[in-house]
């Protein structure tokens, strides 16, 4: 099963050219993921030919403009086309007061159900076939939340010698006891999946973190993500102002990956406009000195998260 994400957008406070805001989808086969919605979020989805009518879960972090100003948009676009199943939009209070006064004020046609979903305390915020989503607090000027995405395990690894051993044909129960489903043979024997596989292989995860000071209660959210998209907003000779404005330096970033362990990689999002391309450089290399797999997002940046085995 494919799970590709794409940076729509990695710009924070105001959109650039070649900069949009913060915005990131998860594409796990055809279910797709929004992460924040920063304006511009529509014309990253067109460049990348993405078909956004599939997006089923759309997750804010906080109110803060430069994270939900691209939703109107998302929402009308949404009704362009026929859809039967629900919009869940999930975040912090006020989340449905702010969609239902643009819905009102727009005068939006909207064809489809919206469930929204106010996340009130830490834990589990939505399930899915083979997945589920945490929520955690982050420390912002506002409400504001982190999220990971986490698969549940995967069947082990599968051995035809004991399949054939069992005397189990080749073919279709093959496939069935590959994905942890139980078999009947035509001697009405049952063939559970723990008889021809090994142990449960763990499966991936991706963490989402933007907005926040810097805060122990990160860590062991964060901890074993295949990968980590973490605001890194500015160098440390701005260390006092962002803390002061409850944001991340690149290299605190790096330690909160550090700190969390089993990180696979760090890529930083939610560049301060301050910092032009070129200039980006500088957060990168604060960061790889104490996180070397660490990487600065880019507009329309496609990654595979690949299975670690």
């Amino acid at each position: 099963m494919n799970l590709e994400l794409f940076i729509l957008g990695c710009g924070g406070m105001m959109p650039l050219p070649g900069r949009y805001l913060t915005s990131v989808l998860l594409r796990r086969d055809g279910d797709l993921f929004l992460f924040d919605c920063g304006e511009a979020t529509q014309i990253s989805l067109k460049k990348l030919n993405i078909k956004w009518k599939k997006i089923s879960v759309i997750l804010i972090s906080h109110m803060h403009a430069d994270h939900v100003t691209g939703l109107p948009g998302i929402l009308m676009l949404s009704s362009q086309v026929e859809r039967d199943d629900p919009l869940y939009i999930i975040g912090p209070p006020r989340l449905g007061e702010y969609i239902e006064e643009n819905r009102r004020i727009l005068d939006m046609y909207i064809n489809y159900k919206i469930e929204v979903i106010e996340v009130n305390q830490p834990g589990t915020v939505f399930k899915g076939d083979g997945y589920y989503i945490d929520a955690f607090p982050l420390n912002h000027t506002k409400p504001c939340l982190g999220y990971s995405f986490i698969e549940e395990k995967r069947s082990g690894v599968f051995y035809p010698d004991k399949a054939l051993e069992l005397n189990i044909p080749k073919g279709n129960l093959w496939s069935k006891l590959q994905k942890g489903d139980s078999v009947e043979l035509e001697d009405g024997k049952i063939i559970t999946p723990d008889m021809v596989t090994g142990e449960k292989r763990s499966g991936r995860k991706f963490s989402f973190v933007t907005d926040t000071a810097f805060s122990s209660n990160i860590v062991p959210n964060i901890k074993d993500s295949d990968i980590l998209i973490c605001e890194g907003m500015f160098t440390e000779e701005l260390a006092e102002s962002a803390a002061a404005k409850k944001h991340l330096t690149a290299k605190q970033a790096a330690e909160i990956a550090l700190l969390a362990g089993g990180i696979g990689d760090l890529g930083l999002i939610h560049y301060s406009p301050r910092y032009n391309d070129r200039e980006l450089a500088k957060l990168l290399e604060e960061a790889k000195a104490l996180f070397p797999n660490t990487f600065l997002t880019r507009d329309r940046q496609a990654i595979n998260i690949k299975n670690k085995d």
